[in-house]
């Protein structure tokens, strides 16, 4: 269920390649610290992974689960985080703990994992309606750090009458992470691009592939089958027991959208206020995702490029043609194949490299991370320098400054193969799929090839999920509030009206705008109408567009 993050370290290339939609997290619009890989109760590692589909629990009416639901949290203060300066007076004010969770639903009493939390208590104790559980998207991406290092986005109504409360879903931040290859092998890998060739290309993804497979299975092998987002759905109930409140309020972003969907599935009667924005159709067909998220992204640049040309003409170094712009650009980056740049730490900017920065810069917009963009391209083709384009690229990978990856990626990985399979296309549907991608992001999907499509996204994977895509109802649930932006490259606007319709009861509101998904870009008419919902329970009018 999960696209693109294309020329992040090479690994399940060929999962990428089939279909397997990686959805970016919703991010501020500065660098956050990636997590300290460390977590409690982390199973011990398999020499291999099964298991059955877990059957639906019956949630805090099963008695094998009331010591779960019954459990207390302790929370206490945050521990100093150096990484967080600028954070430091929002953390003092926070409190961390852990909540304990079975690792298979079906089998409770056998192992259990602690999943990292923090809350940032409610300023007005009085007026507190409960909590309001968050997550950033991913999948792989830390709740934890959305709350730490985002605490701006939840100034005044939100944190004034919520609890907001960040969780590290099973298997990724300080959660149980799935580890797979050290730093040094991801940094390894990163300076090697994909050959043009695509058979060459297959050849190196399947060695890669296995590497990386053989790694994970090796570190993580007991946890692989259960870190699935239905298992993180119930999580989620389980956490929302835990912290008192009869139902659940929940503001998720990105993939954060699916996993509350298949919330309201499992639990409709608990949903409270669910706020899914920059959605994921959970009925999408991963083939059709990868072109249109592709395609989101290829419009996405060419604005990016149309706007560096016309409106900053100074600093821009992508000629006078706005037309031609997003061309130029292009050309250069895949010239770094040849040709890459040096930089300070003494890695290479090489073309995977630059156009791993350019993307993840793709996600803001014209007052965010395209004017990092301008200056990383500035510097890179002006002066032949690519320290901003590879702080691009690190950001978007997770490496912090002393050369620590992130879980997220491997943790992607991981979920996304627990939550479902894209299988291997026809030959037909594989040259089908390849003319749509060529046709409609030229830059983009230029070397795509129907080598690239002649196996399942999970081909390897010791851990086979049943999932498949289909349509969320979540009969009997309370209202819930869909979220999209015009301009998503990374969840299109049709998924966020697919989602909202799929519905048994949901409204759609639309930001008219670049960049992905809509909390923390500082719409007033956006930020408004979250807060009178989740704080009153109002719906915006149907057909409310914020520009």
């Amino acid at each position: 269920m999960n696209i693109d993050r294309a020329a992040r370290p090479r690994v399940l290339l060929t999962a990428l390649a089939a279909g397997t939609l990686l959805l970016a997290s919703a991010c501020n619009d500065t660098a956050t610290p990636a997590q300290d890989k460390a977590a409690a109760g982390t199973p011990a590692p398999a020499a291999t992974a099964t298991a059955t589909p877990t059957p639906k629990p019956t949630g805090a009416d099963d008695p094998a689960l009331k010591t779960f639901y019954a459990q207390q949290i302790s929370w206490a203060p945050c521990p100093p985080d150096a990484k967080a300066e600028q954070a430091k007076a929002n953390i003092a004010a926070m409190q961390c703990g852990t909540l304990h969770v079975p690792l298979d639903y079906a089998n409770p009493a056998k192992d259990a994992l602690d999943l990292a939390l923090v809350k940032y208590p409610a300023t007005k104790p009085d007026q507190r309606i409960g909590s309001l559980l968050v997550n950033p998207g991913g999948p792989g991406a830390s709740g934890v750090e959305m709350v730490k290092y985002g605490a701006k986005d939840f100034a005044g109504a939100l944190h004034s009458r919520f609890d907001v409360i960040g969780f590290d879903p099973r298997g990724t931040g300080a959660s149980s992470p799935v580890t797979c290859l050290d730093d040094k092998q991801r940094d390894a890998d990163a300076q090697v691009d994909d050959p043009l060739d695509p058979a060459a290309r297959k050849a190196q993804s399947d060695q890669q592939n296995a590497r990386f497979i053989a790694a994970c299975q090796a570190k993580s092998g007991k946890l692989l089958p259960f870190v699935g987002t239905r298992n993180s759905a119930r999580d989620m109930d389980v956490l929302r027991a835990a912290v008192g409140d009869k139902k659940l309020n929940y503001l998720g972003v990105s993939y954060g959208t699916y996993l509350g969907s298949l919330y309201a599935e499992e639990f409709p009667k608990n949903v409270g206020r669910l706020v899914l924005d920059g959605a994921v159709d959970p009925a999408a067909d991963g083939l059709d995702s990868v072109v249109k998220q592709t395609t989101g992204f290829e419009k996405s640049f060419e604005r990016f490029a149309a706007d560096c040309v016309d409106n900053h003409a100074t600093e821009c170094p992508l000629g006078k043609d706005p037309g031609q712009a997003a061309q130029k650009a292009s050309d250069f980056l895949d010239s770094l194949r040849d040709h890459p740049l040096p930089t300070k730490d003494g890695r290479k900017v090489n073309a995977g490299l630059g156009w791993t920065g350019l993307r993840g810069a793709l996600y803001g917009d014209e007052n965010s991370s395209w004017q990092y963009l301008r200056v990383a391209l500035s510097a890179a083709m002006k002066d032949g320098k690519g320290d901003v384009l590879l702080a691009l690229a690190d950001d978007y990978d997770g490496r912090d400054e002393n050369g620590h990856y992130s879980p997220m990626d491997e943790a992607h990985a991981a979920i996304s193969c627990a939550d479902g399979s894209t299988p291997a296309p026809t030959a037909e549907r594989a040259q089908q799929i390849v003319k749509q991608l060529h046709d409609q992001a030229p830059l983009l999907a230029k070397d795509i090839d129907v080598q690239d499509f002649t196996e399942s996204s999970c081909n390897g994977w010791p851990f086979q999920s049943p999932e498949k895509p289909h349509t969320i109802r979540a009969e009997g649930a309370d209202p819930i509030l869909v979220v999209g932006s015009t301009g998503d490259p990374a969840t299109p606007y049709a998924a966020a009206e697919a989602l909202a319709k799929g519905f048994a009861n949901a409204t759609l509101l639309t930001r008219v705008g670049e960049g992905h998904a809509a909390f923390g870009k500082n719409n007033a008419c956006i930020d408004q109408a979250l807060e009178t919902y989740l704080t009153a329970g109002t719906m915006p009018a149907a057909g409310t567009r914020c520009t």
